[in-house]
C-alpha cells in the first residue's frame, strides 16, 4: 500500500477523536529549527495558539490496527475495515513535507493499539523524534499516551510533544467493563497521574535550571464519549469536575457517539448523534473552568440532565430567582459572572467602567453585555429596562426564543483534501 492510500485510511480513522482544539503553548523561533507554535491535507483539524490564531494540524493515526475489541470503536479488531500503519519514517516525512507546503502547522498523533501499548508508543515516539531531531521541527505536536504503556515511554513522549492526552473513553467504569472489557479505569488514570506529577516536577526544575527540557508544556487533556452508555449529564459533569480537580487537566472533551457499528450493547445505527447534548456539556464545562460554578450547582439528583432548550447558565438562573436581580454598580466579579448574558470579558469591563461613575443600562451593550438575556437578571442604579414585565413562564419562553438561533448546526464534519472540490 502506498503512503497516500495509508494517509486516506488513517486520517479518516482519526476523525472521531475530538480532543484537539486548544494548544495553550507558545514557542517561537529557534535557531536552526523550522516551524513555531505561535503563528490541510486530508484530516485537517484546528487548534488555537496562545495569541488566538487558528493553527491547522495534520490529524492522523499511526495505525488503525488494534488488538482491542471495544464495541463502540470503528477500529476494533472484529470490524471489517481497511487497515494500514505508517512506519515512523513515513509519518515524519509526510508531516514535514506538508509543513513545507504550508498545508499544516503541526501534528495531532494518535493510534490504535498495534501489537501492544508499549510497541505502539515506541512507534509514535520514533516518528516524533525524527521530526524533532532529524528535521528539527519546532512546531506544535499533540500526542496520545496509550493506556497500559510503560511509564518511561510516557516520559519520553512528554519530552517530545507539546500536549499529551489520555482518553478516558467512557464516563463510567460500568460502561467500560461492558463496552471495552479489555481496558481498565486504572490503566487510563495511571498515565494521567504520571503526566500531572511530572509536569509539576518539570515546572520546579525550570525555576532552578533554565535549560531543563520541558515536559508537555501545554499540559494534558482527555476525551469521553457521550451517548453510548446511559450515564446522565450529572454523572458526566461530576467526573469532569473530578478530573480537573485531581489531575489539573487543561480540557475535557466530549464526543457525541456516532453510531458507526451495529451492536446490541449500543444505540442503533439509525440513532442520531446527540450533538445538542454534547453542546450543552461543553457550555457547562466552560462554566466550571471560567465562571466559578461547580458540577453540583448545575445539576442534581432531581434534575440529572440539562434542558436541551436552554444553556446551563440560564437554567441555573431560573432555578435561583433569589440571587437576582444583580446590581451592576455594586456586585462583585463572581456575582456578575453568574448573570446570563455576561461573560468573563464583559464582567471585567463593568468593573473597570464603573470606577469612573455609575453605569446605566444603556451603557451595558457597549461593554459586551448581551441584553436579550441579561435584562431579566440585572439592574443599574436599581432600575431594570423600561417597560420590562415578565413572569417565570414568560421568562422561560423568551429565553428559549433567544436560544434557538444559537444552537449548533446538525451537519458538522472534518475537513479533508480528499473531498470533492466545491
Amino acid at each position: 500500500m502506498d503512503v497516500l492510500a495509508k494517509l486516506e485510511i488513517l486520517t479518516d480513522a482519526a476523525k472521531y477523536d475530538a480532543a484537539c482544539t486548544s494548544s495553550g503553548v507558545r514557542r517561537g523561533f529557534r535557531q536552526g529549527y523550522i516551524g513555531n507554535t505561535t503563528s490541510s491535507i486530508a484530516g485537517c483539524c484546528h487548534t488555537f495558539s496562545a495569541d488566538g490564531r487558528c493553527v491547522t494540524l495534520l490529524k492522523v493515526l499511526m495505525s488503525n490496527c488494534c488488538v482491542y475489541d471495544c464495541a463502540y470503536c470503528v477500529n476494533r479488531r472484529s470490524n471489517d475495515t481497511r487497515r494500514a500503519a505508517f512506519t515512523p519514517q513515513e509519518l515524519a516525512d509526510l508531516t514535514i513535507n506538508f509543513y513545507r507546503r504550508n498545508y499544516i502547522e503541526g501534528l495531532f498523533l494518535s493510534s490504535g493499539v498495534l501489537r501492544n501499548p508499549d510497541y505502539t508508543m515506541e512507534q509514535m515516539i520514533r516518528a516524533i523524534r525524527i521530526l524533532r531531531e532529524e528535521y528539527r521541527f519546532n512546531g506544535y505536536i499533540h500526542a496520545k499516551a496509550i493506556p497500559g504503556a510503560a511509564p518511561e515511554l510516557v516520559e519520553q513522549l512528554g519530552l517530545l510533544a507539546d500536549r499529551l492526552s489520555c482518553n478516558i473513553e467512557l464516563p463510567s467504569e460500568t460502561g467500560l467493563r461492558t463496552l471495552a472489557p479489555e481496558k481498565t479505569k486504572a490503566a487510563v488514570l495511571a498515565p494521567m497521574r504520571q503526566i500531572q506529577v511530572r509536569s509539576i516536577q518539570n515546572k520546579e526544575e525550570l525555576v532552578k535550571y533554565r535549560h531543563t527540557p520541558k515536559f508537555a508544556p501545554a499540559g494534558q487533556s482527555t476525551q469521553m464519549i457521550v451517548g453510548a452508555t446511559p450515564d446522565s449529564d450529572l454523572h458526566i459533569l461530576r467526573l469532569t469536575q473530578g478530573l480537573y480537580d485531581r489531575y489539573q487537566l487543561k480540557r475535557v472533551f466530549f464526543s457525541a457517539y456516532v453510531p458507526v457499528v451495529e451492536s446490541a450493547l449500543l444505540p442503533s445505527k439509525e440513532t442520531k448523534p446527540p450533538l445538542l447534548r454534547e453542546h450543552r456539556l461543553y457550555q457547562a464545562d466552560w462554566l466550571l473552568r471560567f465562571y466559578g460554578f461547580r458540577a453540583e450547582e448545575l445539576l442534581d439528583e432531581q434534575a440529572p440532565s440539562f434542558d436541551p432548550r436552554l444553556d446551563p447558565k440560564c437554567c441555573w438562573a431560573l432555578r435561583h430567582p433569589e440571587f437576582f436581580p444583580v446590581e451592576v454598580n455594586r456586585a462583585d466579579y463572581e456575582a456578575l459572572l453568574r448573570v446570563p448574558g455576561l461573560g468573563v470579558v464583559s464582567a471585567r469591563r463593568i468593573l473597570t467602567a464603573r470606577r469612573t461613575g455609575p453605569l446605566r443600562l444603556e451603557n451595558l451593550p457597549k461593554l459586551g453585555v448581551v441584553m436579550k438575556r441579561a435584562q431579566y437578571f440585572l439592574t443599574a442604579n436599581g432600575r431594570m429596562a423600561d417597560g420590562l414585565r415578565f413572569t417565570q413562564d414568560s421568562l422561560l419562553r423568551n429565553l428559549i426564543a433567544v436560544e434557538q438561533s444559537l444552537l449548533p448546526q446538525p451537519e458538522m464534519r472534518q475537513l479533508s483534501l480528499f473531498d470533492d472540490a466545491v
